[in-house]
């Protein structure tokens, strides 16, 4: 996996490559410290995994993210920053930024940029518990499209809203097993791996 870092601390730059590289599984081809770099060297590398903090002098992450996806569509970028600010973040994932952590999380930067590689998006714990403000103005689930049943459009919701599920079980008058049953076939058919991410795809699924 080819990465490109940017992040307008040279000390946390090179930090990161340090970690990243140490997996064995990266490798971080190019480091820059602004927007206008990170929009220079995805052009030049192509990498398939751009990591970047969001304020920086001059041009922004955000501004740079903007621009890079407007050119490739594709283009894969995670967002590792200091800042949890609501706007940063409904930015972030309305442009199609892939992930979104903060930096204290340092230990789940590598298996998260793993997951991206797997077309998963990402983003952290405080992030996630933002998400239902942030984007409560989305439209409706579209269950037709994901070959989603009405049932599990609602389980979806109920978990989405932080449901354990033994609350769906009383909810929606079924049995735990039943709610396990319909959260496993649920996970297969979008191809997630837990619940975490099943609230993740709820909050992000029309972007």
């Amino acid at each position: 996996m080819n990465v490109i870092v940017v992040d307008d601390d040279k000390l946390v730059a090179i930090s990161l490559k340090t970690i990243l590289e140490n997996t064995g599984k990266i490798s971080v081809i190019a480091i820059g410290n602004n927007g206008k770099k990170a929009v220079e060297l995805y052009e030049h590398y192509k990498p398939d995994i751009l990591l970047m903090d969001i304020r920086m002098d001059g041009m922004t992450g955000i501004e740079a993210g903007e621009i890079i996806l407007s050119k490739y569509k594709d283009a894969r970028i995670f967002y590792l920053t200091t800042f949890s600010d609501d706007e940063y973040i409904a930015k972030a994932i309305n442009m199609g930024a892939k992930g979104y952590i903060l930096k204290q999380d340092f230990d789940s930067i590598a298996p998260a940029l793993q997951a991206v590689m797997r077309d998963q998006r990402v983003f952290g714990d405080e992030v996630i518990t933002k998400l239902p403000k942030i984007m409560k103005d989305k439209p409706a689930f579209d269950c037709s499209f994901y070959d989603i049943s009405p049932k599990e459009n609602q389980i979806i919701t109920l978990i989405a809203e932080g449901m354990s599920n033994k609350e769906i079980a009383s909810e929606l008058f079924l049995s735990e097993g039943t709610v396990r049953n319909y959260i496993s076939t649920v996970l297969e058919k979008l191809m997630l791996r837990d619940r975490t991410q099943l609230a993740i795809f709820y909050y992000t699924k029309m972007i």
